[in-house]
């Protein structure tokens, strides 16, 4: 896949240095690809993890020259009353370009793309704040409805997802066709706020993982989606709880992985405890290295061709155990 940098784009990229933060998503900013992105996966949603969580879903990055997929998370919103945005892959003059979500006080075009969850390719009926509270739409939303009392129901805004219809880009050959409305371009020039913090290292992390990249994956992640940005101890202890109920990973790779995960979760609560309930950026630094170090093993753990299950022996013979004869 050969990727280029045009002209309007580096132009871009340089007014990112040269407009606020606040403005910072009015801008188009990013790399132009000759090839479109793979489909959109289909995914559960987490549940939501508690009041003021807004959900942001998973869309196709691009990165050494291969698109990888950054999972759909549940996002504090910065600011109350702030929606979000998704970012979108669009056709223009023989490129695709991409075009960065943002936060504001309402839910501009995101070229037409069905994300699910709220987001059927126009606005957002996953809910809505009513005065300092965000309510939740439970008909398209994942969200304990014991613990979050801030809900409603309104059947209306359901897209028909059996429609074979997970394109994720707009223009060009065998995109969405659809142009922004009048009320999308008016939400277009309000004052908008970038990614937050988090979400920028949830992308970044995204890339570290190559099991996230299209050509590994062939166009189906392994981890679609998480609880929350940064909640990857959940995610790891989910892929070796995967890997063992295939029979990909060995009771002796399982375990080594476990305690590995364990000393990490416990160095991070020592880390809290020492610090008043927060990580120093040079801890959470180490954590990522360590976790990305895990990822890796994970992955290399579930291909690399040694399994719970027992090969069959010889003719003749019996088997001697329960894992591939070429451990």
């Amino acid at each position: 896949m050969r990727k280029l940098i045009s002209v309007r784009s580096l132009l871009l990229a340089l007014l990112v240095f040269l407009v606020p933060a606040a403005s910072f998503a009015q801008v188009s900013v990013g790399v132009s690809i000759r090839v479109g992105p793979p489909v959109l996966p289909v995914y559960v949603q987490p549940v939501c993890p508690g009041e003021g969580y807004i959900w942001t879903p998973g869309y196709w990055a691009y990165g050494d020259d291969d698109y990888y997929w950054v999972p759909g998370a549940w996002v504090i919103a910065p600011r109350v009353g702030f929606l979000w945005t998704p970012g979108y892959w669009g056709w223009n003059e023989g490129f695709y370009v991409f075009h960065v979500g943002y936060w504001g006080p309402h839910v501009g075009f995101y070229g037409g793309v069905n994300y699910g969850f709220g987001y059927g390719g126009v606005g957002f009926g996953g809910g809505e704040w009513r005065g300092e509270h965000f309510a939740y739409n439970t008909a398209v939303t994942n969200v304990n409805t014991t613990i979050i009392h801030n809900t409603y129901v309104n059947n209306t805004v359901i897209v028909n997802n059996r429609i074979e219809n997970r394109t994720s880009f707009n223009g060009g050959p065998g995109g969405i066709s659809r142009r922004a409305s009048a009320s999308e371009m008016t939400a277009s020039r309000e004052r908008h706020f970038q990614p937050t913090g988090s979400q920028l290292s949830h992308e970044k992390f995204a890339r570290s993982d190559r099991s996230n990249f299209a050509s590994v994956n062939h166009g189906k992640p392994a981890t679609p989606a998480m609880g929350r940005v940064n909640a990857r101890e959940s995610h790891q202890q989910e892929r070796i709880g995967n890997g063992v109920k295939s029979g990909q990973m060995t009771p002796g790779e399982t375990k080594k992985l476990e305690k590995r995960e364990g000393h990490i979760n416990q160095e991070v609560r020592d880390d809290r405890k020492a610090n008043g309930g927060r990580l120093t950026p040079q801890e959470h630094q180490q954590v990522n290295h360590q976790q990305n170090n895990a990822s890796r093993t994970i992955y290399n753990d579930k291909h690399n061709g040694r399994t719970d299950r027992p090969a069959p022996a010889p003719k003749g013979e019996k088997s001697q155990g329960s894992e591939h004869p070429h451990r």
